[in-house]
């Protein structure tokens, strides 16, 4: 338990409840974040630490040691309070989903030092806590099969390696894997990746992907849009059983 969280809120003669009405989040939202862990949204934390009479440093002091690059940080929050996200990647397996030694060749080429390097994998693997934890989100990751097929620098094992993760991932009771088949041919998902949100006091988000940043967003036209293209994309994919087998074949192959 965040016992400096909790602490706070007695000595401000606050609760959960009284919190959310005040901020107009779910209460529920409010109470999970005297968990371990759980830190408000970023539009939030500061109006809370006001209303508590603290520091954000005070009541949240992991915030001061994330290893996420800045920019990421609304969407790595949001991550820990959806209670859905979907997720269609065209080139790469989903963060949510790497391996380390995936992770790791994704930055290959990067402009960064080895440490930075081992920051940006940590708080990637970190962040996958979430699918493990009680009352996780449920994931729903769509992929193009080429994904399943393409590694770095013909490193047959580290790919043998994410394909069989991300099966056991797939046997998670909180995820959902499904594979567009490569015989699909044009379709609408070749525009790019995209992630979407739903939060327990019913908001939405969106996390669209770019070459140097992502485009995070709580505009309900642009999330409609994502939405008619996720539900033309998961169209073109195959059943989770089927999904399944393609992926077991691919890790096969990887040998």
């Amino acid at each position: 338990m965040n016992h400096a969280f909790v602490a706070a809120l007695a000595e401000a003669g606050e609760t959960a409840e009284s919190l959310a009405g005040q901020l107009g989040v779910d209460p529920k939202t409010a109470a999970r974040w005297a968990n371990p862990g759980r830190i408000p949204q970023s539009r939030h934390r500061a109006d809370v630490a006001a209303l508590l009479g603290k520091d954000v440093a005070d009541l949240w002091p992991d915030v001061l040691k994330r290893r996420e690059p800045a920019w990421f940080r609304p969407w790595s929050d949001i991550e820990r309070e959806s209670v859905t996200l979907r997720c269609f990647e065209l080139s790469w397996v989903p963060g949510l989903l790497q391996t380390e030694g995936y992770a790791r060749a994704t930055l290959a080429g990067e402009a960064l030092t080895a440490d930075e390097v081992d920051r940006l994998v940590s708080a990637r693997i970190g962040r996958q806590s979430v699918l493990r934890r009680e009352r996780s989100p449920l994931l729903i990751a769509v992929l193009d099969e080429g994904v399943l097929w393409r590694t770095a620098g013909g490193d047959a094992e580290m790919m043998r390696e994410q394909c069989e993760y991300l099966v056991e991932c797939a046997r998670l009771p909180s995820v959902q894997v499904h594979v567009v088949p490569a015989a699909t041919g044009m379709y609408c998902g070749l525009g790019g990746p995209f992630v979407m949100a739903d939060l327990s006091d019913g908001s939405r988000a969106a996390h669209v992907d770019g070459q140097v940043e992502a485009l995070i967003t709580e505009d309900r036209a642009k999330i409609a849009t994502l939405d008619r293209r996720w539900a033309r994309i998961t169209g073109e994919a195959l059943p989770r059983a089927q999904s399944l087998d393609l992926i077991k074949k691919a890790a096969a192959s990887w040998t």
